[in-house]
C-alpha cells in the first residue's frame, strides 16, 4: 500500500511546484516524510503484533511504540548496539509489574517486572520527575545501558541518560539498576504500594542479577510518561 500511494504524492507535489513559479521543494519533502512516518508506524505496529509475551503481558502500546521508535533512531547512529529493549511504563501503578525487557532479534518478551520509582516522585503513582542530584526523583527517557558493578546494593548497573537536561545527569546522580528488598510482593501487601528508591529504577532481588547480565553493555533503556512526550521527540526529531 506504501508503495503505490508513496508515487501518487510525489506527484503531486511535483505538479504543484511546476505549477507554481518560485516555491520550493517543500512539499516534496513533506509528502516523503509523510510516507516515512507511515512507514514507521506500520512496521512499529507490525514489531508489536508479532511480540511473543508467553506468560507476560504486553507493555502498552503508547510506551512500547515510543521506545522502539527511539530504538531504531539510536541504534542505527550507533549509540546503542545491542537488540535488547527495555520499558518501563511510569504511567502504571507500581503495583503492578511495570518493565518489560524485549529481544527484539526474536520479538520475545524476556522479563516483565516490579520497577520503583523515586520517593519524591509519586507514592502509588509517579507524577514528579528531576534531573537534579539529591531530587530523590526518578528521570525520564531514554537510556543506554552501561557497566555491572558490585555496590552497596550488590551486584548493580549503570545507565547514561541520552537526553540533555532530562536525564544527563544520571551517572553523576548514582541513578543505577539494583535489587532492593523493597521492590516485592510482600512489601505491597504491607504498605498498599510498592517502596521506592532515591531515583533508581530498582528490581526485586532474585530477578536483577539476571536482568542486568542481559541488559548491561549499550542496550536500551526507556522510562515512559506522557508528561516527557515534548522531550522524547526533541531526540526522535
Amino acid at each position: 500500500m506504501i508503495y503505490r500511494i508513496f508515487p501518487v504524492l510525489l506527484a503531486a507535489a511535483f505538479a504543484f511546484t511546476s505549477a507554481t513559479p518560485g516555491k520550493t521543494e517543500e512539499p516534496v519533502k513533506k509528502a516523503i516524510a509523510t510516507t516515512t512516518k507511515s512507514a514507521m508506524e506500520m512496521k512499529i505496529e507490525n514489531v508489536y503484533g508479532t511480540l511473543n509475551a508467553g506468560k507476560f503481558s504486553l507493555p502498552t502500546k503508547q510506551s512500547f511504540y515510543k521506545a522502539l521508535e527511539g530504538f531504531y533512531k539510536l541504534r542505527a547512529n550507533g549509540t546503542v548496539s545491542k537488540d535488547i529493549l527495555t520499558v518501563i511504563d511510569f504511567t502504571m501503578s507500581s503495583n503492578t509489574k511495570r518493565l518489560w525487557v524485549i529481544d527484539l532479534a526474536t520479538n520475545t518478551v524476556l522479563f516483565n517486572s516490579l520497577c520503583a520509582h523515586g520517593r519524591n516522585t509519586g507514592d502509588e503513582f509517579a507524577t514528579k520527575f528531576s534531573n537534579r542530584s539529591e531530587s530523590n526523583m526518578s528521570s525520564l527517557g531514554f537510556y543506554a545501558t552501561g557497566e555491572i558493578y558490585n555496590g552497596k546494593h550488590g551486584q548493580s548497573l549503570k545507565l547514561d541518560g541520552l537526553q540533555p537536561g532530562v536525564n544527563d545527569h544520571a551517572r553523576a546522580r548514582g541513578v543505577v539498576m539494583h535489587a532492593a528488598d523493597y521492590v516485592s510482593e510482600s512489601f505491597i501487601s504491607a504498605h498498599r504500594r510498592l517502596g521506592r528508591s532515591q531515583g533508581c529504577p530498582a528490581l526485586p532481588q532474585e530477578l536483577t542479577k539476571e536482568i542486568i547480565s542481559t541488559i548491561k553493555g549499550k542496550s536500551l533503556l526507556f522510562i515512559y510518561h506522557p508528561s516527557g512526550e515534548k522531550n522524547f521527540e526533541k531526540l526522535l526529531s
